[in-house]
């Protein structure tokens, strides 16, 4: 039972994970067609939550351990 309450929670994770880069690269892709900077889909909604949790994930990590 523990088994299965591991998996569903890396399905969830997971599932959480390709929405958020399925709505990242819908982004890119509109600033391309924009003709917008390379960066600027980095500003974006799904672009900040991206860069926050590359940034905030080495952090908790270190917390958890400690």
């Amino acid at each position: 039972m523990a088994n299965l309450i591991i998996l569903f929670k890396i399905i969830a994770v997971l599932t959480a994970a390709g929405i958020l880069g399925n709505w990242f690269l819908s982004e890119v892709k509109k600033s391309k067609l924009k003709g917008d900077p390379g960066y600027k889909a980095y500003l974006s909604f799904p672009g900040i939550i991206i860069i926050l949790l590359v940034l905030l994930l080495p952090i908790i990590a270190y917390f958890l351990q400690h």
